[in-house]
């Protein structure tokens, strides 16, 4: 199994004990909505498919930063993440009498999405790998809870769950996209905004008008600040040399460059 061959890989550290021991609770969390809620086979190759790739990229992150270990903020990251498997093996596998428990998992995922960056600070661990690691487990909770609420509201519903996905590709084609963002409190609020939207809509506890436009309104406040974010990317983009085909030759390698420095120390865009 992936995880397993990640203990190898740190030896001398703690991180291959760490996430081994998060793929067993993983299993365990399978295991229970198994029993429970009769958690079908795609739900399980979903779940499996989503904590594989995501122990497997934690493992990347974590030999290019030249780690042996996980900081504190990380442990609370990487509970999330459990939790977030869970989320999506329930989305995934259409486990239609679980909405209480699927609410239950995401409440808590997100309300620890609030300690991890406390935690960090307080310890004074804060890192650029941790607050990329943190970004992609909201990333993709976001993503799944869109999924959930596009079968009742609609296909439109994704466009929330892939605005940033599409913000990542684009920056391979524009790599004036990945220079860092001036920090924003709008921008953190629009972001968390999301998660409480789409958590209050797929509960099922809220009028269907209700959850209809406050979705709506959701949506329309992430158009709004990626546009905002891209808006002023674009007036701050580097100029392009002087020159015709060494210029261009130049504007290309700075821009690489650029790519892979900012790759190295977690992105641009934090929402």
């Amino acid at each position: 199994m992936t995880v397993m061959t990640v203990g190898s890989e740190f030896r001398g550290g703690t991180a291959g004990r760490e996430q081994a021991g998060a793929a067993a609770a993983q299993l365990a969390l399978f295991t229970a909505l198994w029993a429970t809620m009769g958690l079908d086979a795609v739900g399980w190759l979903a779940g499996t498919v989503y904590a594989a790739g995501t122990w497997a990229l934690l493992a990347a992150g974590l030999r290019r930063a030249g780690r042996r270990s996980l900081g504190p903020a990380d442990h609370v990251t990487l509970a999330r993440a459990v939790l977030v498997g869970g989320v999506t093996a329930m989305v995934a596998g259409g486990v239609a009498h679980g909405t209480p428990l699927l609410t239950g998992l995401t409440a808590v995922a997100l309300a620890l999405d609030a300690v991890d960056g406390k935690v960090a600070r307080r310890t004074g661990t804060s890192s650029a790998l941790g607050a990329r690691f943190d970004m992609e487990v909201d990333a993709f909770l976001i993503l799944v809870l869109s999924a959930r609420l596009a079968l009742t509201l609609g296909p439109w519903v994704l466009v929330i769950g892939a605005m940033r996905y599409a913000f990542v590709a684009a920056a391979w084609v524009l790599p004036w996209l990945n220079a860092p963002l001036p920090p924003s409190f709008a921008r953190k609020t629009v972001a968390a905004l999301q998660g409480v939207v789409l958590l209050a809509a797929c509960s099922g506890l809220l009028p269907a008008g209700v959850s209809a436009a406050l979705t709506v309104l959701a949506l329309a406040s992430l158009v709004w600040s990626f546009g905002r974010d891209v808006l002023w990317l674009w007036r701050h983009r580097p100029a392009p040399r002087a020159g015709s085909a060494a210029g261009l030759a130049g504007a290309g390698g700075a821009a690489e460059e650029t790519r892979v420095l900012v790759s190295a120390t977690a992105g641009g865009r934090i929402s």
